[in-house]
């Protein structure tokens, strides 16, 4: 039986974890992030789908593709946070529960960084803990999927 997927979904510019101002994002990569979440699921007993777009489109495909079977979602959506209803709606149809991660503290940043059209669909909302932020929403996810 294959174990239980949860969607891991990234957004604009997050492609460009690790070279992209590290000073506020760190130096590990999209990739170091995905092998993060594979491992921290995996010793769970669950399985992860990896997905990033700079394509608002893409991503509510992505939502809807997976919305009915997703053990929950993981969504770090980058500025379509703040922008972004189109998403937050595809959200607001998925079946299992959603942890909204950032890497860095928003609200210590910009003041329309304050602002997220996702976090009242959120179970729960992780920022500013770097990309061990991701580490914590899979566990957070397996452990509302369990229960």
């Amino acid at each position: 039986m294959e174990p239980p997927v949860i969607s891991v979904i990234n957004g604009p510019n997050l492609n460009l974890l690790g070279q992209r101002e590290p000073e506020i994002y760190g130096s590990d990569t999209l990739a170091d992030v995905e092998s993060r979440c594979a491992a921290a699921a995996g010793a769970l007993g669950f399985a992860v789908a990896c997905f990033q777009s700079n394509h608002e489109g893409a991503i509510i495909d992505e939502i809807h593709r997976l919305r009915a079977t997703a053990a929950g979602f993981v969504v770090n959506l980058g500025a379509y946070t703040h922008t972004s209803v189109a998403i937050r709606d595809a959200l607001a149809t998925v079946a299992g529960p959603i942890v909204e991660v950032h890497i860095s503290n928003v609200h210590a940043r910009e003041s329309f960084r304050h602002h997220s059209y996702v976090s009242d669909l959120a179970s729960g909302v992780i920022v500013g803990c770097g990309v061990q932020g991701y580490d914590f929403a899979v566990a957070r996810i397996a452990e509302l999927a369990r229960a």
